[in-house]
């Protein structure tokens, strides 16, 4: 991306925002060393104003890399050994909601917030989400300020200038909405020397505002960069451009959010709500999810599916001829660090990585046991999260007909739960090991098994690899420099679109509703990632009640977005947060009934056990006040109209 240069002032939190944010261009564009830059050459061309925007890219924090080693998964979905307690993960198990701030008893590098945040750094360290938006805010509304200074240029020039701005005046705002509910939403430049009232607005206030610009943006942004002039001089560099099915993607969750259950009924305690979801803003977000999937299956798009086409799951070796891989859309390796997204990613930030994913976010999801992976805090899976992970046939571990055996329980299990999921007898290592090392070679996941220790082990009898394979470890050494090893995850993705549109379908009419603009019903949706991966569809069980669909459909997306960042989100906007069993994270233990020397000529998904059981490690003692995260004090104590979120 060309970037045009400035000198920039950076204020970085919404206290700074509001008192020197009402700056003058004049006093914005500063002198910089190697070029005048006035108000109106800033904006009077296509170059010099993309280079205006193009920071704001460069603004996106990148959630895995954003310190040397980040957390992102704060829902019941993982547990770091102890370790890794300084992490925000542990600390939002343990109600600690404030450490999401710099400085508040939480991990400094936490991608949510940055002490030493820069829009011009090209280290990841210095972008945080909320030390970014209120900047970046306020440099769309000055680009939508001075639009009328944009004399020399096409109307295809000037409508994607405009349509870039609203989507990151907009999507900048619901990324703070997500976890801080109702803001001001900011849509002109202050002006200086005024008091301060902008009040704080409901949820469904901000999510019109923000579902007004979206649609602006979809309306005015192309496709595919690709196939505009403009794009020309950029041709195949155009991907991380915002274009319009962006713009659709987070309209469609923008409406799903003011949707959903807490938007509409407020926090509370007891789940009785967790179905009432708003249906009028249902309805608009399966519509604008419904245009872009048309546009999609229709072949109008550079998007699609990642194939699910493995000739070994576990080695996430791909069979000949496949085209893409579900494993590129989170890393890639020998691709001279390509970054990752394959045909399915719709929404990414930068990630300039050569090696960088290397030092932290390839070493915390394996056992450091004598240095096999040659990290520190772990994150394991909870094995209450795994155990949403169904059969192959489609249906649920707890269903009666779907043929789950707990003597046998990692057999004919949903095709996922091999790719993403490391279990006992999983041979981890393939390279050649001393023997006095054989003995981690395969996975000892049982209770008192060898890679049980709780801190140098899987305190759950789980590990992840879908987001880092397992073969990168000390002997197979995927995370060396020649391993061209890159891991980034996508801000969203096709898979998250199907399950997103479902989701509204089914609040408005169950599992055969559909959009007016898409021919799939709800139930069409997720039988569509079910068939990518060669899962069975939702049981006609499931199909007959609106709320018995709504939960398979959140299963749905447990399991296809697992372990992406997602979750926390959708227990609390569910009405989920507080309750059990989504309040607790527990370990599998069992016993083997097999000898070790099984795993060697066996597959692991075939070996028997006895005594297959969950135990708690611990309970989230969550309220209400725990459904937001409280906003910075220095931020609620400039006036009155801006104030805290209830019990913090």
């Amino acid at each position: 991306m060309k970037q045009h240069k400035y000198k920039i002032l950076l204020w970085g939190s919404l206290l700074s925002f509001l008192t020197f944010g009402l700056f003058s261009c004049e006093s914005y564009l500063e002198k910089s060393p190697d070029s005048v830059v006035s108000e109106e050459t800033a904006f009077e061309n296509f170059t010099n104003f993309q280079g205006f925007i193009e920071e704001m890219y460069n603004c996106i924090p990148d959630k895995e890399k954003k310190y040397w080693t980040t957390s992102f998964n704060w829902g019941d979905d993982v547990i770091f050994n102890p370790s890794g307690n300084w992490h925000v993960t542990h600390q939002i198990d343990l109600g600690n909601f404030w450490a999401w701030q710099v400085g508040k008893l939480g991990q400094d590098g936490c991608w949510f917030d940055d002490a030493s945040a820069n829009p011009t750094s090209s280290s990841r360290f210095d972008h945080g989400l909320y030390s970014h938006a209120w900047y970046c805010i306020r440099k769309a509304n000055m680009g939508l300020a001075n639009l009328d200074k944009l004399v020399s240029a096409t109307d295809e020039e000037r409508d994607l200038i405009e349509g870039q701005l609203y989507f990151f005046r907009a999507w900048w705002h619901f990324e703070m909405m997500e976890y801080l509910g109702g803001l001001p939403y900011v849509d002109q430049v202050l002006p200086a020397g005024e008091a301060l009232t902008l009040p704080r607005e409901s949820y469904q206030e901000c999510a019109d505002k923000a579902g007004a610009d979206l649609r602006k943006a979809a309306d005015l942004l192309p496709i595919d960069w690709d196939n505009t002039t403009v794009g020309k001089n950029t041709l195949g560099k155009n991907q991380l451009r915002v274009n319009k099915i962006m713009a659709l993607g987070y309209l469609g969750k923008n409406y799903l959010w003011a949707a959903s259950p807490l938007m509409k009924n407020g926090a509370q305690t007891g789940g009785g709500n967790t179905y009432n979801y708003d249906e009028s803003y249902a309805q608009k977000a399966a519509e604008a999810f419904g245009e872009l999937l048309a546009l999609v299956e229709g072949g109008e798009t550079q998007y699609e599916l990642a194939e699910f086409n493995y000739s070994d799951v576990y080695n996430h070796e791909r069979a000949s001829g496949a085209t893409s891989c579900y494993s590129d859309i989170f890393y890639t390796s020998g691709q001279s660090w390509l970054m990752p997204g394959s045909t399915e990613a719709i929404f990414r930030g930068p990630s300039n990585d050569y090696n960088g994913s290397n030092w932290g976010a390839t070493k915390t999801w394996g056992p450091t046991i004598n240095n096999l992976v040659e990290g520190g805090e772990i994150r394991t899976p909870a094995a209450n999260y795994v155990n949403l992970y169904g059969m192959e046939n489609g249906l649920p571990l707890d269903d009666p007909n779907s043929g789950f055996d707990p003597e046998y329980p990692f057999k004919n299990r949903d095709p996922r739960f091999y790719h993403d999921i490391v279990f006992d007898g999983f041979k981890y290592v393939n390279g050649t090991m001393t023997n006095d090392m054989e003995y981690l070679r395969y996975c000892g996941l049982a209770t008192n098994g060898t890679m049980r220790s709780v801190t140098n082990g899987s305190r759950t009898g789980y590990f992840i690899q879908k987001l880092t394979p397992h073969t990168a470890n000390k002997y197979d050494g995927l995370y060396n420099w020649s391993g061209n090893l890159h891991v980034y995850l996508p801000y969203m993705r096709l898979g998250d679109i199907y399950t997103m549109y479902a989701e509204a379908c089914a609040a408005v009419g169950g599992a055969s509703a559909k959009a007016s603009n898409f021919s799939k019903t709800a139930e069409d949706a997720i039988n569509t990632l079910r068939d990518r991966v060669g899962a069975g569809h939702v049981g006609a069980s499931y199909t007959g009640s609106r709320d018995a669909f709504i939960d398979e459909v959140r299963r749905e997306r447990a399991v296809e977005l697992s372990f992406e960042g997602f979750r926390f989100n959708d227990l609390q906007r569910w009405l989920l947060l507080t309750e059990y069993p989504y309040n607790i994270k527990t370990s599998q233990e069992f016993d083997r009934v097999e000898d070790n020397s099984f795993f060697t000529d066996n597959d692991p998904k075939d070996a028997k056990v006895s005594n297959f059981r969950q135990e708690l490690i611990l309970t989230r003692d969550f309220g209400t006040k725990h459904y937001w995260f409280p906003l910075k004090i220095e931020d609620v104590s400039m006036y009155p109209e801006f104030y805290q979120n209830p019990g913090w």
